[in-house]
C-alpha cells in the first residue's frame, strides 16, 4: 500500500486541527509563477483553503464558485485559453493560469482541486491530484470505464485523500427523503426501481476543420483516439460521443442510477444480470450515442432496475405496499402524503450523517437543504468520508457503463459484483477498459 508523504501528512494534520481552513491566491499565464516556498510558511487560524480549478467550461466554473465560500481559487487550468482567461476574470483577475494540469499540480501550496473537465479526463486528473497530496472535488460521471473506477478507489485509499463526486442529488432533500423512506420500509419490501433519463442528442455529419489557435486540441483529446478537429466533439457536446463519455446513460445516469442504488441499499454492489437494447446512428463524423435505449438489471436480492430514455425524468421506487417518485422538482406518492400523519424525523435518517460544520441546517429537523460542497470541505477538516464518496460513486457509474456495454454488444450479460467482472465472457470483459493513447494513459 502506498504511504502518505511527510509533507502531505503535515498538511493533513494541520487541516484536522485548524479551526479555519486554508489559503489564498490564484493561477499563472500558462507558465508556473507561484512561489513554491509559500507552501511552507506558517498558516494562521484565519487562513483559507487554496484551490486549483481544472476545466472551466460551465460546470467547472459552477463548482469552483461554490468552493469560494470555503477558500480562494489560486490557480485555473484549461486547455482552451479563452475559457481560462474568462474564468480568471470571473474569479477576480489574480489567478495563475495553466494549460496543463500537471504543471499546476506541482504547486505545494494548493490544498484542494476541483475537476470540471470532460469525462475522459476525470480519472487521470483525480489520480494525479490525490498522489500530489490534494483533496479532490470531481464532477460526475466519475470515470470513462469500469477499470478506471477500480484504480481510482485504490488510489484514494492509498493516499488518504478526500474525494467528493459532484453527484449532488444525494444532498438534495427530495432525493434524500425518498431513499431514507425506502430504506425504512415505508413502501414495504422493495420490488423494482424505474429510472428515466431522457433522449440522447442526435446530429451530424459535422464539418472537419482546423482547431482554433486558443485550443490545445492534442491535449484535449488526451487518452482517446486522435481524430481531426470537429467543433461538436468539444466543450458541452462531447457527451454525445462514446469516445469521451456515454450519452445520457452516464450523464443523467450518474445522478439517477446513483439514487436508485442508494435507495435500494445497493450502493456498494451491483447487478448480476444486465440486458440492454439500443439502436444507434451510423452518421460519419456525427454523434454516435444511442438513438433509443433501455436496459433491465437484476440485483442479487431480486430487485429489478430498469432504465430508459422515454417517460418522465426521475426515479420511481415500487414496493409491496407503495410507490415513491422523485426528481429534481418533486417527491411524491401516498407514503409521502402519509407523512402528515406519520412524520419522518431526522433521527430516522440512516444513510449518511451530516456534521454541517461549514453551514448549519436551514430547514429544521429534516435537514432539508444540505450543501454538497460544504460537506466536502467539512470532510477535509474532519477526514471523514463525504456523502458522494469514491466507492459508492464508482459503483454507480459502473452500472451506467454496464448498461452501455450490454447495449453496444446487443446481448444479455452476467456480472459478478464482487469480482467486478463479467461471468465467463472475455468479449464483454474486454470492454471494461479501452486502449489509451500515448502519452496520456491513466497512470496505474
Amino acid at each position: 500500500m502506498m504511504t502518505v508523504s511527510p509533507k502531505k501528512h503535515t498538511r493533513r494534520r494541520f487541516l484536522q486541527t485548524s479551526a479555519g481552513a486554508l489559503s489564498a491566491g490564484l493561477m499563472t499565464p500558462y507558465v508556473f509563477t507561484a512561489d513554491a516556498q509559500d507552501a511552507d510558511k506558517p498558516k494562521s487560524k484565519n487562513d483559507r483553503f487554496r484551490i486549483g480549478a481544472i476545466g472551466m467550461r460551465y460546470q467547472g466554473t459552477v463548482i469552483a464558485k461554490k468552493a469560494l465560500e470555503y477558500g480562494d481559487v489560486v490557480a485555473i487550468c484549461d486547455v482552451d485559453r479563452q475559457i481560462a482567461e474568462k474564468a480568471r476574470e470571473d474569479f477576480g483577475g489574480k489567478a495563475d493560469l495553466y494549460g496543463d494540469y500537471r504543471k499546476m499540480l506541482r504547486r505545494d501550496d494548493i490544498d484542494v482541486v476541483t475537476i470540471g473537465t470532460p469525462d475522459h479526463w476525470h480519472t487521470a486528473i483525480a489520480v494525479a491530484a490525490c498522489r500530489a497530496g490534494k483533496d479532490v472535488y470531481c464532477e460526475k460521471p466519475l470515470t470513462l470505464t469500469v477499470d478506471e473506477g477500480k484504480l481510482l478507489c485504490r488510489v484514494v485509499e492509498e493516499t488518504g485523500a478526500v474525494l467528493q463526486v459532484g453527484s449532488w442529488q444525494r444532498s438534495d432533500h427530495r432525493f434524500r427523503l425518498a431513499c431514507e423512506m425506502v430504506q425504512s420500509g415505508r413502501i414495504g419490501k422493495l420490488k423494482r426501481v424505474d429510472v428515466v433519463l431522457g433522449k440522447n442528442v442526435t446530429g451530424g455529419p459535422f464539418r472537419v476543420e482546423s482547431p482554433p489557435p486558443h485550443l490545445n486540441w492534442e491535449l484535449w483529446q488526451g487518452q482517446t483516439p486522435e481524430v481531426p478537429y470537429i467543433q461538436q466533439r468539444c466543450h458541452y457536446t462531447f457527451r454525445w460521443w462514446y469516445e469521451y463519455s456515454g450519452g445520457q446513460m452516464t450523464d443523467w445516469g450518474a445522478h439517477h442510477m446513483d439514487i436508485a442504488q442508494w435507495g435500494a441499499g445497493m450502493q456498494h454492489t451491483g447487478p448480476v444480470e444486465i440486458d440492454g437494447r439500443a439502436t444507434f446512428p451510423h452518421v460519419p463524423d456525427g454523434y454516435n450515442v444511442a438513438l433509443k435505449f433501455d436496459a433491465q438489471m437484476v440485483y442479487p436480492n431480486g430487485v429489478i432496475l430498469t432504465v430508459t430514455d422515454t417517460g418522465r425524468n426521475g426515479v420511481m421506487f415500487t414496493g409491496e405496499s407503495g410507490r415513491i417518485f422523485v426528481n429534481r422538482g418533486t417527491v411524491s406518492g401516498k407514503p409521502i402524503e402519509d407523512l402528515a400523519q406519520s412524520p419522518f424525523a431526522r433521527e430516522d435518517f440512516k444513510l449518511y450523517r451530516h456534521d454541517n460544520l461549514s453551514r448549519p441546517p436551514r430547514m429544521g429537523k429534516l435537514d432539508s437543504i444540505v450543501n454538497h460542497m460544504g460537506n466536502f470541505f467539512d470532510c477535509i477538516k474532519t477526514r471523514r468520508t463525504p456523502i458522494s464518496d469514491v466507492v459508492s460513486q464508482q459503483r454507480s457509474v459502473t452500472v451506467c457503463h454496464l448498461a452501455n456495454i450490454s447495449m453496444r454488444l446487443g446481448r444479455k450479460l452476467r456480472w459478478d459484483p464482487q469480482k467486478e467482472l463479467f461471468v465467463g465472457d472475455d468479449e464483454a470483459n474486454a470492454w471494461l477498459s479501452r486502449p489509451q493513447r500515448e502519452p496520456y494513459e491513466v497512470p496505474a
